[in-house]
C-alpha cells in the first residue's frame, strides 16, 4: 500500500506522526515528511488510524 498526502489540506498537527512514527514526521516548520511511501505490514494499522484521525482528511492509501 502506498501513502498519498494532500499537501494542500495537511495542517501539520502531528496526529499521523504519533500514530505511525515509522511513516510520518512533522518538522519544526509544521511540514509533514513521509519517511516511507510504501507501508509495511507492521505499520499498516497505525497508518490506517492516522488516516481515520486526520481532521483535514489529507491522507489516504492506494494499492
Amino acid at each position: 500500500m502506498k501513502i498519498i498526502v494532500d499537501r494542500s489540506a495537511c495542517t501539520g498537527l502531528g496526529i499521523c506522526e504519533s500514530l505511525a512514527p515509522n511513516c510520518f514526521e512533522v518538522d519544526d516548520a509544521g511540514d509533514l515528511i513521509l519517511l516511507t511511501e510504501t507501508v509495511s505490514d507492521e505499520d499498516l494499522d497505525g497508518v490506517r488510524q492516522a488516516i481515520e484521525g486526520c481532521p483535514t482528511e489529507a491522507l489516504r492509501l492506494e494499492p
